[in-house]
């Protein structure tokens, strides 16, 4: 499946600025996604430079060769950055400004999975005051967000208008989704390749920013991670498979990470798609890989290569 050596010559001397940091609300993230990266990539022998961006001027390095986004979430996800470095004329990790476009919008991605007929949970979308008309529990999402920004679950028909303020912090628009009840799965892609299904248990309520990232808050319960997922092969394979086709959909190239949920009553519906998933030392794709038995810094050269392929076949 990998071609590790040669994905390891090209980075040695290669000189790499890793893109950290942001403006958005997953900054903390993605500095830790940033350090992990960095630190693999020079044990490949690249010269590397750590940059943290803040916004649209920030300086690289004089003659940099690739620039290596974990930017999570707004200006690094969402298309803005991707566009900053064509302009510069500056080679990058990750999808093109359409893809990145189209995935970080939570909306978008569910209408063109349907489309495609690949299932994901009934929505309805509010801007301005309106209210919600799904029937209770739903979820409300801010629809450009990442790491669970922004996400409520409403239960009680008193909790509604508190939480659509709170969303509206966030976005105008709001998706509203139906609640689905089930296990929580993911499946990190690299190119045509779907990793072990990975399933997260929340030790408390869901797996929101403060459970995905308990290094960031100690109060919080964190969640236990199994991979591969304790499933029947038929239904791993069937993850794997609406993972691909999710993937696809939208039409990515490099990588990603899709989200389900498991219901008893539904089979597996996708959630969302994250196209710069997160690389911290509790991070999803890092753990589906390993247990592919791709190591963090084969991950982050087989990362590298498919960016390059991506731009070669421009």
């Amino acid at each position: 499946m990998l071609n590790a050596v040669a994905d390891y010559r090209l980075i040695a001397g290669k000189r790499i600025a890793v893109l950290m940091g942001g403006p958005g609300s997953e900054r903390p993230v993605s500095l830790a996604s940033g350090a992990g990266v960095a630190a693999a990539l020079r044990s490949l022998g690249a010269e590397v430079f750590e940059v943290d961006v803040h916004g649209p001027d920030f300086e690289l390095p004089e003659s940099t060769d690739l620039a290596f986004n974990v930017i999570h979430g707004t200006f690094g996800e969402d298309g803005q950055l991707q566009r900053i470095l064509e302009a510069r004329g500056v080679l990058y990790t990750g999808e093109g400004v359409a893809g990145s476009e189209l995935a970080i919008d939570k909306i978008a991605t569910k209408r063109r999975l349907l489309a495609h007929g690949v299932p994901t949970a009934l929505f309805e979308v509010l801007r301005g005051e309106e209210p919600p008309t799904m029937p209770l529990p739903f979820v409300l999402k801010a629809p450009r967000e990442g790491s669970s920004v922004g996400v409520y679950i409403v239960r009680e028909p008193a909790e509604v208008e508190a939480r659509l303020r709170d969303v509206r912090r966030f976005a105008s628009e709001i998706l509203v989704e139906e609640y689905v009840s089930g296990r929580e799965l993911t499946v990190g892609i690299l190119g045509e390749t779907a990793l072990p299904v990975v399933e997260i248990c929340p030790k408390q309520g869901f797996y929101d920013f403060k459970n995905k990232y308990p290094f960031l808050n100690p109060q919080a319960a964190g969640a236990d991670h199994w991979c591969p997922a304790p499933l029947e092969p038929r239904v791993a394979q069937q993850v794997q498979q609406m993972a691909l086709a999710a993937h696809k959909a939208l039409g990515l190239e490099v990588y990603s990470r899709v989200d389900f949920l498991l219901s008893e009553k539904m089979g597996p519906v996708v959630l969302e798609i994250n196209t710069i998933p997160g690389m911290t030392q509790v991070s999803l794709l890092p753990e589906a890989a390993a247990a592919a038995g791709i190591s963090y810094a084969q991950l982050c050269s087989e990362v590298i290569n498919r960016s390059l392929q991506r731009f070669s076949a421009k």
